[in-house]
C-alpha cells in the first residue's frame, strides 16, 4: 500500500483524520514512562532487506540490539555515544546519542514536545508522532507509531519507529513482544571490540 504506515500488523493508510490533541502529551508521556525493556525486533532496511533480532532498552541512553544468528553485527548504546560494531570487516562506528534519530528515544535531556508533530493515521488507537529538528537536520528525523495499550507505560505501547538519517538511509523497526521493568544490568550495554581481540568496552 503506497505511503502506508505499518503498526502491531495493521496497514495505516494516510487519511485526513487527526489524533486527539493530547495524544502528542500522552505519547510522550508513554516513552518517559519507560525506564526498562526488552522485545523481539523485525528491522527493515531502504532496499527491503529484513533481519530481526532482540531489543533491550534502559533509560536513559542505553540500548542493544543484538541480531539474529548469522548476521554477524551489534548496535549498542552506552550511556554517551551510540556504536555499531560490524564484526564481518573489524570495523566499529560511533555517534554522539543526541546526533542520532535515535536520541529520541535515548536521550533524558531532548525534549520531543519541541520537534514533534503529529501525523495522522485514520485509526482512534494509534497514534503517529513525527520528531525532527529544524535547525539540526544532520540528526535525521524518526517517526514513531504508538498503539493504546492499558498495559504499558502511559496506556501506549511503542510498537514501530521509522528512522531516516542525515543520508537519507531510511531504517524501519517493529516490535513485538514488549516487556517492561525487566531486570537489565548496565553491563548488557558492553561489547567486544573485534579491533581489540578479547577486550570488552566499558
Amino acid at each position: 500500500m503506497p505511503g502506508a504506515i505499518v503498526a502491531g500488523g495493521i496497514a495505516l493508510a494516510p487519511s485526513a483524520v487527526q489524533a486527539a490533541p493530547d495524544s502528542l502529551s500522552q505519547a510522550v508521556a508513554a516513552l518517559r514512562g519507560i525506564s526498562t525493556m526488552k522485545a523481539d525486533f523485525v528491522q527493515t532496511d531502504r532496499s527491503g532487506q529484513r533481519v530481526s533480532g532482540e531489543m533491550t532498552l534502559k533509560r536513559p541512553g542505553r540500548i542493544r540490539f543484538e541480531y539474529e544468528k548469522g548476521v554477524p553485527m551489534l548496535i549498542v548504546a552506552d550511556g554517551h555515544a551510540l556504536t555499531l560494531v560490524d564484526y564481518e570487516v573489524n570495523q566499529v562506528q560511533r555517534w554522539p546519542i543526541k546526533n542520532s534519530p535515535l536520541g529520541v528515544l535515548l536521550d533524558p535531556n531532548r525534549d520531543v514536545t519541541r520537534f514533534a508533530s503529529l501525523k495522522a493515521t485514520g485509526h482512534p488507537d494509534v497514534v503517529s508522532i513525527e520528531v525532527r529538528d529544524p535547525k539540526k537536520p544532520e540528526y535525521g528525523v524518526i517517526t514513531m507509531i504508538f498503539v493504546k495499550d492499558g498495559a504499558a507505560p502511559g496506556g501506549m505501547e511503542l510498537a514501530s519507529w521509522v528512522a531516516l538519517d542525515s543520508q537519507n538511509h531510511r531504517t524501519t523497526v517493529r516490535l513485538t513482544n514488549q516487556r517492561y521493568g525487566v531486570s537489565v544490568p548496565d553491563s548488557a550495554f558492553r561489547f567486544r571490540d573485534p579491533r581489540r581481540t578479547g577486550r570488552r568496552t566499558r
